[in-house]
């Protein structure tokens, strides 16, 4: 067993020779130094376990020793021995960083005591700091990147996160939805309290329903015990409602009274209960679309829209795929338990030229599969494979490079129009242009008929989001200049 380092920093040869003997006998390795300067260069040369120090040395005070190990980044406990004992000179020494005082004569079997006890104190200090720093490798960012989109996206959540209502997190299948509500519950003021995640699609009514809210036994067939639920579990917290757009319609009205009442009935059960909660909803779908349909109910749309977020699809921040790449190369480098990962030009320069239906999940999972059959470490192009058949990627989303400038917009104005489910105001806004230019770029470019808002549609019926791929992005050939 490694015995733990001891370095002593006392100018009184007497005091030296008494805790060097004692300490051996408790199993001590044990170091010297006589000022301030020595004790320096030991602990630069054999770092000590726990330094056991004279409050006055002949070169400065126990102070200066405490003020070194800070500037220079040392976290080492320290103990001071002291000739004149004053409350105020331990407040003093304790304020700076000290473990503790000790006034002389030194007492050994409580100066022994008190080392063994700061030592073990100090290693569980260690322990939690690395097994925070090991859960944080785990916990996603959801801003990684140097985009403007980003940037904007990671402004709006600061604003956010700090409020108690409720909020609308809206993206792409595969863009970190689920990652944004968990940095919103982690930084916001219910951070100490449970984050509760429910997944709405593909739940049954009557599932989801008991899910939520929770039920009495003989409520329906099988409940055979009482069931507490989501509410419940995530009450003084925060629930997490998944994909919101897929909720059945006759459910949405209870969970219209907890946004607005805060209280919810368990299935089966007449009294009414609270909910102290904050609800964070999120779809891949375009919930204000889904609304005009009839879909989803305005009244919990509006509700729940009051703070809303876009998160960006990847197809919308190419550049940050590169930033992105290297982080996560690097998590699975620490996963995979081997030595750092690295992807050639080639394969980075594939990366950017894939359109990326499936975004950062998708990202992830063909750089794991990469990382896991690389035999030397390096990520090749040859070892990339994209889950979109070739065919199907050359047809909608030809690479950039076979495209003339125009042919560029044509196919970025229709991959914003899809997004905002065929919407020209919320699209305009999207593109950073008034929405008469937009109109204009549509004409231009012979794109007609797009889904537009209800005040916009002029009691036509537009074509849906699929019906502007199909008439744009069905022939295998560059779009035309003018489609029309």
């Amino acid at each position: 067993m490694t015995k733990d380092r001891v370095l002593v920093v006392e100018d009184d040869a007497q005091t030296t020779e008494f805790l060097a003997a004692g300490l051996a006998v408790e199993k001590f390795e044990v170091m010297n130094a006589q000022d301030l300067s020595n004790s320096y260069q030991t602990i630069l040369g054999s770092p000590p376990n726990i330094i056991l120090a004279n409050y006055q040395l002949p070169d400065g005070t126990v102070i200066d020793l405490l003020a070194w190990l800070k500037a220079h980044d040392i976290t080492i406990p320290v103990i001071v021995l002291g000739a004149q004992t004053t409350f105020e000179l331990a407040i003093e020494v304790v304020k700076n960083g000290a473990e503790h005082f000790i006034p002389k004569p030194v007492d050994l079997g409580f100066l022994t005591s008190v080392l063994h006890r700061s030592l073990e104190n100090f290693r569980n200090l260690k322990m939690t700091l690395a097994n925070r720093m090991e859960r944080a490798r785990y916990e996603r960012d959801p801003f990684i990147g140097d985009s403007p989109a980003i940037a904007e996206l990671r402004k709006a959540a600061s604003r956010v996160r700090e409020a108690n209502s409720t909020v609308l997190i809206q993206g792409e299948t595969g863009t970190g939805k689920g990652v944004l509500a968990r940095w919103l519950h982690k930084t916001g003021p219910r951070f100490k309290e449970a984050f509760v995640d429910l997944n709405c699609a593909g739940l049954s009514h009557e599932l989801l329903e008991s899910e939520i809210f929770g039920h009495l036994k003989g409520a329906f067939t099988g409940a055979v015990v009482n069931k507490i639920g989501f509410l419940d579990a995530a009450n003084h917290g925060t629930l997490f409602l998944d994909e919101i757009g897929d909720m059945d319609l006759q459910l949405q009205p209870k969970i219209l009274k907890v946004v607005e009442e805060k209280q919810f009935y368990r299935l089966g059960d007449v009294r009414e209960r609270k909910a102290d909660v904050q609800i964070i909803a999120a779809s891949h779908r375009v919930l204000k679309t889904l609304a005009e349909d009839g879909k989803f109910r305005s009244d919990l749309y509006f509700r729940i829209c009051a703070l809303p977020l876009r998160i960006p699809s990847l197809r919308e921040r190419m550049e940050d795929i590169p930033i992105i790449t290297d982080k996560l190369l690097e998590q699975f480098s620490w996963d995979m338990k081997r030595g750092p990962l690295r992807i050639s030009d080639c394969a980075r320069s594939a990366l950017q030229q894939y359109p990326w239906p499936g975004n950062i999940r998708e990202l992830r999972n063909v750089l794991e599969r990469a990382a896991l059959l690389s035999d030397d470490g390096v990520i090749r192009k040859t070892g990339l494979e994209f889950e979109l058949p070739s065919h199907q990627e050359s047809t909608r989303n030809p690479p950039m490079v076979d495209l003339t400038l125009k042919q560029m917009e044509i196919r970025y104005i229709l991959q914003v129009l899809e997004s905002e489910g065929g919407h020209v105001t919320q699209a305009a806004k999207r593109l950073g242009m008034p929405r008469s230019s937009l109109y204009a770029k549509l004409q231009e470019h012979g794109i007609h008929n797009a889904t537009l808002p209800l005040t916009e549609r002029h009691q036509s019926r537009p074509l849906s989001s699929p019906q502007i791929r199909r008439q744009h992005c069905s022939n295998p050939a560059p779009v035309r200049e003018n489609v029309g």
